[in-house]
């Protein structure tokens, strides 16, 4: 099938989003068929479609990552690292979902909701985002303001300063120069290995702590309450959104498949390999100091690396904090910006210029401006902030992958690209383990005295016997399923019809039920985690 009737049957709602694949690091044709048969041509071809996996990884390094990854390091040494080693696949598996969707289908994530589970679920589905993407942009400023308050640069000059920048870097007209801007915060994040290497690290503990898990001082809601913002910072929801949009307006189709998902992977190791340099440069500068177990925010812990290692790492640490908040900021905005264009089918692509795509930038600037002005009000607990934003992407996550998931076994939106089995299979469970660390957080945070390892265990029992007994309805469906005939579709060249075009998706009770039960577990568990942001907050 030729370019230009693959085109026609496209569902692609902006037409900037069709074209030559202009990347930061190259060029390729919008008719480039030709095969990468030697290992210079596939390396070529592979940096001028990365981007957009390394960007959405490296920008989940963001300020409250920093200082998630900060407070874990302090207050409990390298005892969490486990946590970042089982968050790898997952990353992995949830990016290629979206990164599938985008470039098989051409539409954004959000209309994609709206589309096949309807305005009520769209809206709140996309609610959700907007709040949450919001309140991450407001703790990416707070970073800003933290990191230059370092250098002795006042709140009312470094914030501003930095909301212009990151709207000049955006509304540019140029995906390629956007592309490059980002790049250089990509570089940036590296600092993160010299910072460990300064603080000196012990080889055992890392590869001892990376592998068998286990919580210094024993297993409490606070510890918890770490682990889901360890989860929240590192598989955010606005990712799925952001990834989705962006190879869509990188212009990819499913014939870079191959390279987009390298450049998910590359991406994935990437940002686990800062998050791991990031808790042992923390969790060895304060080892054995008076200052362990009291972290209070990303500043006052770039203070203390300053105290304990010296002046140079501190101001690294400080420089990892601005460049991690800014390119955060960047990409939470525009999956948000993104969001926007797709729901009120405005054009948004970076391609475009400022009068030719003015809604799409106007969103954008005005989430920049707000969050900007909420950080220049003073004597707000930026501490408790960052941590309770970042659970809280933690806990709406199980939504955004339940989404994800139903998308992703829908023929009509996927055909041949609908997820395989195993792919359920590791979908149901990265679900199920966040839903029970909710619950756990619940729970403890409503009786403070519980057994937090017993109720873990109990509720994590549950989850094994739920799953089996899932797992064993889905092979005897399989089974009757595979007596069928099915039609045979070639992934090089189907791509999804245009919306108007698709069949209604196929309903259920228990898809409804299932829903409305997610929806009434997330507000219960936003509702708790407040209480519990409170508490902490009070008890300082």
């Amino acid at each position: 099938m030729d370019q230009q009737t693959l085109n026609s049957k496209s569902a692609v709602l902006d037409s900037a989003h069709l074209g030559d694949i202009n990347g930061a690091l190259g060029t390729v044709k919008q008719d480039d068929h030709a095969p990468r048969k030697t290992w210079g041509a596939i390396l070529r071809t592979l940096l001028a479609i990365m981007g957009p996996g390394l960007i959405v990884m490296v920008g989940d390094n963001d300020a409250g990552g920093i200082a998630t990854y900060a407070q874990a390091g302090q207050n409990y040494g390298t005892s969490l690292l486990w946590v970042l080693l089982l968050l790898l696949p997952v990353l992995i598996v949830n990016q290629e979902m979206v990164v599938r969707l985008g470039l098989v289908t051409g539409v954004g994530h959000a209309k994609l909701i709206f589309e096949r589970f309807g305005k009520f679920w769209g809206a709140f589905s996309v609610g959700d985002l907007i709040v949450v993407n919001f309140m991450t942009l407001v703790t990416e400023f707070i970073g800003i303001d933290l990191s230059m308050k370092y250098f002795g640069i006042s709140t009312y000059l470094s914030v501003p300063l930095s909301a212009l920048l990151l709207i000049a870097i955006t509304i540019t007209g140029s995906f390629k120069r956007w592309e490059a801007f980002l790049y250089i915060f990509v570089i940036t994040n590296f600092l993160a290995i010299p910072l460990a290497f300064l603080s000196h690290p012990k080889a055992g503990p890392i590869l001892h702590d990376l592998f068998i898990p286990g919580v210094q001082g024993g297993l409490n809601s606070n510890v918890l309450l770490l682990i889901i913002a360890m989860v929240g910072t590192t598989v955010a929801p606005w990712q799925l959104f952001f990834q989705q949009s962006n190879v869509i307006d990188k212009r990819l189709t499913p014939r870079w498949m191959k390279y987009a998902r390298a450049d998910t992977i590359i991406g994935a190791f990437v940002v686990i390999i800062g998050a791991i340099a990031l808790i042992a440069a923390s969790a060895f500068a304060f080892n054995g100091t008076d200052l362990v177990g009291k972290f209070n925010d990303a500043g006052t812990a770039a203070a203390g690396i300053a105290q304990m290692i010296g002046p140079a790492s501190g101001s690294i640490f400080a420089i990892i904090l601005l460049n991690a908040s800014l390119i955060g900021a960047a990409a939470v905005t525009l999956a948000s910006s993104y969001a926007f264009g797709d729901v009120f089918g405005v054009k948004h692509s970076l391609h475009r210029k400022w009068k030719d795509a003015k809604g799409f930038y106007l969103s954008f600037i005005l989430s920049i401006v707000l969050a900007a002005g909420i950080v220049m009000i003073p004597n707000a607990p930026l501490g408790i902030i960052t941590s309770a934003v970042q659970a809280l992407a933690g806990i709406v996550l199980p939504s955004a992958i339940v989404f994800l998931l139903l998308l992703c076994n829908d023929k009509a939106v996927l055909g041949p690209w609908v997820n395989k089995p195993w792919l359920n299979v590791v979908g149901a469970i990265i679900v199920g383990v966040l839903v029970v660390l909710s619950l756990i957080l619940a729970s403890t945070t409503l009786f403070p005295d519980l057994n937090v390892s017993l109720l873990t265990m109990v509720l994590f029992g549950i989850l094994i016997a739920a799953l089996a007994i899932i797992g064993i309805s889905q092979l005897l469906r399989r089974g009757k399923a595979a007596a069928q005939p099915v039609e045979k579709l070639d992934p090089d060249t189907w791509r999804m019809a245009p919306l108007s075009e698709l069949p209604k998706p196929v309903s259920s009770k228990v898809r409804k039920i299932g829903m409305v039960t997610l929806r009434v577990y997330l507000l219960i568990a936003i509702i708790l985690l407040i209480v519990k942001a409170v508490q902490l907050a009070l008890g300082q």
